[in-house]
């Protein structure tokens, strides 16, 4: 081949030059070895900005790598937060713009997340790296073929959708599937089916197509993420201890600390029980490797827990880990979030003769613990079914009172006697007068538009109007609309998610956090419309669905139940610093050496053995 003859006049020397840059390939880059060269975190994104460098996270390399290999088809990372799945992400999208270009789709569990990504994470990280601000136009210019869902560049697009939108799922073609969060999808996308197989579908037809899922785990046997790793090599990142060099998976157990003295926390060689701080972590996971422990599977899996972060100190871990593990729902948040592992529920029933044998008398005033009341209100056809519940210190409970208001919900009287109802004022032990400080009432029965009539005009005394809203992870409380023909304002419900935190609470056997407490004087039948429900699984679609079925034919105890906890979070008053200030206005100069700022300790060697978790 006769070598390529560069003019000597300048302006033709430019144009030849600028040809042949156009048209030379890409160097042949992994997308970790792209980050490094290219990739810029940006200042609204993160909070280390600046040039990338996959040895901060060195785990990062692996998985990054395995997505470029050519002869993996999919990678499945089940993992914690804040480990850099996102920026993974991200890295990817970019590597993919400037090195190979291809029709990429990303997939969210909303289309507003989709939005959120693109405008918060996608558009900074464009505009900070030199190679992909000249392939990819700013969507307010003229004719730049670009929109927040929809981003055009030589050679491919990216697609960003919500999982829960068909037709963005079964449109074109695509090459690179990215599903990001998997386990907040929905079953079905409307009634097109699994998203995840719809996406699937649309990289079909390519050879060198690359389906990505990336998630925190959920729940134990229900979890999407967690089906998917185990069809999958399952890697674990083995990192070799400093002093022995035995490699070993980091694992929660080999922990320990202090009682109540999160700073001393420290990591045990479970080899040569050689101590590690956080240093010596750092440095081992530096040095760490991925191991398939099912080699013989083509589909390249990962997995992560929060102990291979290098933002996450141990002495926080365990700081977190002592405060989560006073009630279930929030212990099982910190295992999804920080093991990266699935929670198993201790049980799907509860029987209502072992809630039953709680009762206890507390006399006439209401126990001293209680700091607020809320109440919870059932609407029937025939009766108002009303329970007011204590909340005290870290959630625990006390069930004050549950009555029926017999009565026909379409006439004036039977909202009167409620009104009358929540008016009610309560005497504690120490003599302290309380109110109803909130309620919720649901609208979701026959007599809804009576509901609203009552609601409205109460919102300022905090009586809200809630509708419940079933399925699996779900938010305790939505954002409030009024698009209904009164203009109330109305709360949607995640009652899954309540009945999840009203069970788990009924399983503690132990005063104290999250402890369910019963009058002596309530009946049988209240225990059963209590435990009225539970959960049973079933497939749908080919894939496992939780659902809550009802065993008994009432169960408005339940309902009322929840509807207090959904007042309680609607109002979101902070309970331990209420009690706080009501102990102020009762014993000022007690709190007030309560309160006294410490000195912060002096941070120690951690010491080998100690106390370790004893919540497994």
């Amino acid at each position: 081949m006769k070598p390529i003859l560069i003019p000597n006049k300048p302006a033709a020397r430019a144009v030849v030059e600028r040809t042949l840059d156009a048209i030379k390939p890409p160097p042949d880059l992994t997308v970790s070895q792209w980050a490094d060269q290219y990739r810029v975190l940006s200042s609204e994104a993160s909070a280390e900005y600046g040039a990338w460098s996959t040895s901060r996270a060195e785990y990062q390399r692996g998985i990054m790598d395995a997505i470029s290999d050519e002869r993996i088809e999919e990678v499945v990372i089940m993992s914690c937060a804040q480990v850099g799945k996102t920026e993974m992400i991200l890295n990817l999208i970019g590597y993919h713009v400037a090195q190979d270009p291809s029709p990429m789709l990303v997939v969210q569990p909303t289309l507003e997340m989709a939005q959120t990504f693109s405008k918060d994470r996608l558009a900074p990280m464009v505009r900070d790296c030199s190679s992909l601000s000249g392939k990819i136009k700013d969507p307010r210019a003229r004719d730049s073929g670009n929109s927040i869902l929809k981003k055009q560049f030589p050679g491919g697009h990216i697609t960003m959708c919500g999982a829960n939108s068909p037709s963005s799922l079964a449109s074109r073609p695509i090459r690179i599937v990215l599903c990001d969060e998997v386990d907040r999808f929905p079953p079905s996308a409307g009634t097109e089916g699994d998203p995840i197989e719809l996406a699937k579908r649309r990289a079909a037809t390519f050879w060198n197509r690359k389906i990505v899922m990336v998630s925190t785990p959920t729940v134990k046997n229900a979890s999407r993420i967690e089906a998917a790793f185990e069809e999958t090599d399952k890697r674990e990142y083995h990192v070799p201890c400093n002093d022995c060099g035995e490699e070993q998976v980091l694992r929660w157990s080999n922990v320990k600390w202090d009682k109540d003295k999160p700073e001393t926390a420290s990591y045990i060689c479970e080899h040569c029980g050689s101590v590690w701080d956080d240093a010596a972590r750092f440095r081992a996971i530096r040095r760490g490797r991925w191991v398939a422990t099912n080699p013989s599977v083509g589909k390249a899996g990962f997995r992560l827990s929060g102990l291979y972060s290098p933002w996450t100190p141990m002495e926080h871990a365990v700081r977190d880990f002592l405060e989560a593990k006073k009630l279930p729902e929030t212990l099982r948040v910190w295992v999804n979030t920080y093991l990266g592992e699935t929670f198993e529920e201790q049980g799907e029933k509860i029987e209502d003769f072992m809630i039953a044998d709680r009762r206890e008398d507390w006399g006439e005033k209401i126990p001293e613990g209680v700091v607020m009341i809320t109440a919870g209100i059932d609407v029937q056809n025939d009766r108002l079914a009303v329970e007011q519940v204590g909340i005290g210190l870290d959630e625990e409970t006390w069930s004050l009172d549950y009555r029926e208001i017999p009565g026909d919900p379409s006439a004036p009287q039977i909202w009167a006697d409620l009104d009358t109802l929540l008016a009610t004022e309560y005497e504690r032990e120490d003599g302290m007068k309380m109110t109803i400080q909130c309620a919720a009432i649901d609208t979701g029965g026959h007599h809804t538009q009576q509901v609203y009539k009552y609601a409205k005009p109460r919102y300022g005394r905090r009586i809200f109007a809630i509708k419940g809203v079933g399925g699996e992870a779900k938010p305790l409380v939505g954002r409030p609309s009024t698009n209904n023909n009164m203009k109330c304002k109305l709360f949607p419900i995640g009652v899954d998610t309540a009945k999840e935190i009203v069970y788990s609470r009924l399983r503690i056997q132990e005063e104290g956090a999250g402890y369910c407490h019963f009058p002596a004087d309530r009946d049988d039948e209240y225990f059963k419309m209590l435990t009225a429900e539970q959960v049973v699984t079933r497939f749908h679609k080919g894939f496992k669905k939780r659902e809550w079925r009802k065993m008994r034919p009432r169960n408005e105890a339940l309902d009322c139940r929840v509807y207090a906890i959904a007042a309680s979070a609607i109002l979101n008053t902070n309970v331990n610093a209420m009690a706080a200030r009501q102990r102020a206005r009762k014993e000022p100069e007690q709190v007030a050496d309560e309160v006294k700022p410490q000195q912060r300790p002096l941070r120690r060697q951690p010491r080998r053995g100690g106390f370790a978790n004893s919540w497994r």
